[in-house]
């Protein structure tokens, strides 16, 4: 079987040698004309390229060329249409921001592993916590606090202590980082249609900046997050070892 290859790679030396190597041997077609798109880097550049084609149909396939490479499959240049073919597919949809800061610009950003406030100043974040329309915390007082999807439950969420997800899953975990005020609060499990809205209180004095899988908004005073239904990512792994797997044994080390 013939599959047409996207080689895409991160700009880490080991990542462009890989891709020169794997392009000599299986040529090489533009994102758009592939029926498959090949990320070879680590985990952030996985990330990247998801975002990058998520308006394409092409399932992506990470080979690791990073360090922990969770969302990736063991790169090797060998076999690799064998393994394509044979790949099991994981389909995720991401998490939809909406974030207004202190002027009143409005920002819009999707997030696949979490979306995240964080405090950017010397003194802790204050946060009021609503659920679909209803406030559920007055006042979260903390360094800062994460809305995660199953998909990144194991990254920033679990550094938190937060749950680990299965994979398909119809629950985000909202997680503090280091609440000080409910004492030791660790967050909520809610369901993936749940509407999440953080309002920042004081935030003049207590500062906050808002995170989407690496793109930072700062000084924002609201923040709403949803789950988008209608965007799917479609990711393949090697069988027996797929994010199930992977969610599973990150619980036992």
């Amino acid at each position: 079987m013939s599959q047409k290859i996207a080689f895409v790679a991160s700009d880490a030396p080991i990542a462009q040698d890989a891709q020169a190597e794997l392009t000599a041997r299986y040529d090489n077609v533009a994102c758009d004309k592939a029926d498959v798109i090949v990320a070879l880097g680590g985990d952030g550049f996985m990330l990247q390229t998801l975002h990058d084609t998520q308006e394409l149909l092409a399932p992506v396939y990470g080979m690791n060329c990073g360090t922990v490479g969770f969302l990736m499959n063991e790169y090797s240049p060998d076999n690799l249409i064998e393994r394509l073919i044979e790949a099991e597919e994981e389909v995720i949809n991401p998490l939809a921001m909406r974030a207004e800061n202190a002027d009143g610009e409005v920002h819009h950003a999707l997030a696949i592993n979490e979306v995240s406030l964080l405090r950017a100043g010397p003194q802790a974040a204050t946060l009021q916590i609503s659920v679909d329309g209803r406030v559920r915390l007055d006042e979260l007082v903390c360094d800062g606090a994460l809305l995660s999807t199953p998909a990144g439950s194991t990254a920033y969420n679990y550094s938190a202590h937060g749950p680990i997800l299965p994979i398909g899953s119809d629950v985000l975990a909202l997680t503090a980082m280091s609440a000080f005020r409910p004492r030791r609060w660790r967050g909520a499990l809610l369901p993936k249609q749940a509407v999440v809205r953080f309002d920042v209180l004081q935030h003049k004095k207590r500062p906050v900046m808002a995170d989407a899988d690496g793109r930072s908004f700062p000084n924002v005073v609201s923040v709403e997050i949803q789950s988008k239904d209608d965007i799917s990512h479609r990711i393949l792994f090697d069988p027996g070892h797929g994010l199930e797997e992977r969610l599973i044994r990150e619980q036992f080390v």
